[in-house]
């Protein structure tokens, strides 16, 4: 039985992630990448499916864990009336995608604690089982090009279709568990010694972490969330995953189950945002860079989403003998929405090119003439429907936060020649502006509602309409913006928490139902502070800051109902919305205000 999502903490190396629950299993395991088949499934069905528990073989009194400061290694320590025991988690870094690494290591604290290690091998996400074989202190499982050795001091033996090690554990000794992936038909390179390991990977995290230079009172929660993001990232080309999972359910039991181990175009200028303000420029460079080359080719064919390499074609399937976490089924791998038109996406890229320039990014060559093949092609999308930022599975409308995107293009395209000397055709690209600005204006506001609306004609609010005055379509003191905030607060806040727009009466193609999505709460209280209603926006954050778990983490959502994170994990998303949201209420330029510095005209 799988952990509440908030039960489990994250280590990785920038290629891979695991997670790792707060009963010392690792039940989410994907090498050699975190987008590739998972060695470990446990997560998302029965546990035949793969894990690697290290735990006391008696009753535990106590468990507490945390992060070492300004790092990602996990402690965690279990109490027992004999004494107790730590383990240690982490995944060393300067490696490649050819081997990779899980090291746990067994530190006795006090007394003597029995300790049980159980772990079952498993590829495909559950349905290969390996062939192993042992010599001496070493487990080698193979299946077809994939490969695990596994080392210890202690012995290990074969039991009931697992391998487990039964030893004991005394004050001062520590037993490592060396986990390497490689490819079967290579060689596995020698390894250097655990704990020199441990202190290289602490000293790693612990350097990244002190780029950050900020002081204020969320200074804590913006490390944790950057080294998240870092840890997202797929070092080898600067692409950041939206979450480390597939199919962790946006409501227990129910379907909206997505693989969201992809890029999202979306969150470019959000996430560029989040690195540069924070001065983290290299990794801020590697994402444009990124960016740069993923959405190079036809304007047509650009897509809402990616690989980590910036792999196109991401076919959605189902995985029938996973049972899905806690009965929510389907499994699914791959994202069909990456096919879906989404006019927004248009924006969200115009203006990561943008704002790349504004924090004098190193200028890219190529750049200016992808922005404008996208500008071409979208001078005539931009008036086609489509199926918006949420990934409709329904019919496609106009939808208001999509014209407000294809609005962001154009205006930071004018920029891009008025600003930074690139050539174009400013007049008409221009006109395009204001006419995108005017429709939106006569046909996304609802006069009996005094609010935007989801999409023209509708009556149906929706939390994107938060950013209107993040991007600068609007001044956030417009009345019309104002007014729509408050109706935002009637329509769609549950337990002061913002919903992406109400699923119940929605026509999106879905099954009803699913938890408040955080990154738009975090928008809410942007929203608050460029309204001045500071003390509300800040209570309004640390509200959101109280959800984290108990080592910092967000999921995608969460249910104010059953009291739980749910939606994959973690999420990059939510992670630097924390950190944008942090900056707002605390920099007098905040990406908020620096987003929005120039506004349209009204």
């Amino acid at each position: 039985m799988a952990s509440r999502i908030e039960d489990y903490a994250v280590i990785g190396n920038t290629c891979t992630v695991a997670l790792v629950g707060r009963n010392g299993s690792i039940d989410w395991l994907c090498m050699p990448r975190l987008d590739s088949t998972a060695c470990f499934a446990a997560l998302l069905g029965a546990e035949d499916n793969g894990y690697w528990r290290i735990a006391p073989d008696c009753p535990i009194t106590a468990t507490r864990r945390r992060y070492r400061p300004n790092t990602l290694l996990l402690e965690t320590e279990f109490e027992t009336a004999g004494g107790a025991a730590a383990i240690i988690d982490f995944m060393p870094m300067g490696e490649h995608a050819r081997q990779l690494e899980v090291i746990r290591i067994v530190t006795g604290l006090r007394g003597q604690v029995p300790m049980r290690m159980e772990v079952k091998f498993r590829f495909d996400y559950g349905q290969v089982v390996p062939w192993v074989t042992s010599r001496g202190t070493t487990l080698r499982a193979i299946a077809g090009p994939d490969a695990l050795k596994l080392d210890s001091p202690v012995k290990m033996r074969g039991e009931d279709f697992k391998t487990v090690s039964n030893f004991t554990i005394t004050q001062g000794q520590s037993v490592p568990f060396v986990m390497s992936y490689y490819p079967s038909h290579a060689q596995l390179a020698a390894a250097e010694h655990p704990l020199e390991l441990l202190k290289a990977t602490e000293l790693w995290w612990r350097q990244w972490s002190s780029r950050y230079r900020e002081s204020g009172p969320w200074r804590e929660a913006v490390v944790r969330s950057l080294i998240t993001l870092k840890a997202l990232t797929y070092q080898p080309t600067g692409g950041i995953a939206a979450a480390a999972t597939t199919s962790l359910p946006e409501q227990i039991g129910g379907s909206r189950n997505w693989d969201y181990r992809y890029c999202w175009l979306r969150d470019s200028t959000f996430t560029l945002y989040a690195l540069a303000i924070a001065g983290y420029t290299e990794e801020a460079s590697a994402w444009r860079e990124w960016l740069l080359r993923a959405v190079a080719g036809e304007p047509r064919k650009m897509q809402i989403m990616y690989g980590l390499a910036g792999e196109r074609r991401l076919t959605e399937s189902t995985i029938d003998w996973l049972s899905g976490y806690e009965g929510s089924a389907p499994v699914r791998v791959g994202n069909a929405a990456h096919q879906q038109l989404q006019l927004d996406v248009f924006g969200e890229v115009m203006d990561s090119f943008y704002t790349a320039r504004r924090f004098n990014l190193p200028p890219e060559a190529e750049a200016w003439r992808v922005q404008q093949a996208l500008m071409d092609f979208l001078e005539g999308a931009w008036k086609l429907p489509d199926d918006g930022i949420w990934e409709m599975r329904g019919p496609r409308r106009h939808f208001t936060h999509s014209k407000v995107m294809a609005w962001v293009a154009a205006d930071r395209a004018v920029k891009m020649i008025e600003r930074y000397g690139c050539d174009g055709p400013t007049e008409r690209w221009r006109k395009m502006r204001d006419t995108i600005h005017a429709e939106v204006l006569e046909k996304a506001y609802n006069h009996s509602l005094n609010a935007f609306v989801q999409y023209y004609g509708s009556d149906q609010l929706d939390a994107s309409l938060l950013l209107m005055p993040l991007v600068g379509f609007l001044p956030a003191r417009d009345p019309r913006i104002a007014s729509t905030v408050r109706a935002i607060e009637h329509g769609l806040i549950i337990d002061g928490l913002v919903n992406r727009y109400d699923s119940e009466t929605a026509q999106d193609g879905l099954p009803a139902g699913e938890g408040s999505f955080l990154a738009c709460s975090f928008w809410y209280a942007d929203n608050l502070a460029l309204l001045g209603e500071l003390d509300k926006a800040t209570e309004v954050f640390k509200r959101l800051l109280s959800l984290r778990s108990d080592v910092g983490l967000l999921a995608e959502e969460y249910d104010s109902v059953r009291q739980r994170q749910v939606g994959n994990f973690p999420q990059a998303f939510s992670h630097v919305a924390l950190i944008n949201t942090a900056h707002n209420l605390t920099l007098a330029q905040g990406p908020a205000r620096h987003r929005a510095s120039t506004q349209a005209p009204s």
